[in-house]
């Protein structure tokens, strides 16, 4: 955007373009919406934004009056490591993983981590690596001779029941059952497979 719009929209306080630029005082080092009813700055001393997180990594402070920090997610430490968190458990399924050694990779504590990941994404790390087992569980069911059994292991479980639980509480079948389901729904492809377990 040119910066002359920008400029006559912060001289009008449009409250359109909030959320699309930040403007930002350099004697105050302070930065506000384009609505701000604050006094006009001098145009010599404004910078332009992209965002709210761009003014904050440049130094500027958000305004008190107009609360440019609470129009976007500016900054959101728990949200950025518990993404990380995320990932982590979704490529190294297969560890085996506790909510202490889970603490101790990402540096917080158990107790934190509990409460904050469920906070973010309404599970306990422990449901949600579940859900992530369960779901490649389900590709190797679904596309491979394997034994249950082997599968089991292969995604990261410590064994048939805790795997056969997590499997029936997530998609409402047995392991077995939904092979078999699978199996069902692509008879030509899998007219010679074996289901013996």
């Amino acid at each position: 955007m040119r910066a002359d719009i920008m400029w006559n929209a912060v001289v009008a306080c449009r409250a359109e373009y909030d959320g699309v630029f930040y403007y930002g005082v350099r004697t105050t080092c302070i930065f506000c919406r384009p609505s701000c009813r604050s006094k006009t700055p001098k145009r010599e001393n404004v910078d332009f934004f992209a965002s709210a997180r761009e003014a904050m990594e440049r130094g500027y402070r958000p305004c008190k009056r107009c609360r440019p920090d609470l129009l976007e997610a500016v900054y959101d430490p728990n949200g950025k490591w518990i993404r990380e968190v995320q990932e982590l458990l979704e490529r190294e399924y297969r560890d085996p993983w506790t909510l202490d050694r889970l603490a101790r990779r990402v540096g917080v504590s158990a107790f934190h981590l509990q409460r904050m990941f469920k906070k973010y994404t309404g599970a306990s790390p422990k449901q949600f690596l579940n859900r992530v087992r369960v779901e490649e569980a389900k590709r190797l069911l679904a596309d491979s001779d394997k034994k249950i059994t082997a599968i089991c292991y292969d995604v990261g479980f410590t064994g048939l029941t805790p795997f056969c639980t997590a499997f029936r509480r997530l998609t409402g079948m047995s392991p077995r059952a939904y092979r078999n389901l699978r199996l069902r729904e692509r008879p030509d492809e899998n007219r010679n497979r074996q289901l013996q377990e």
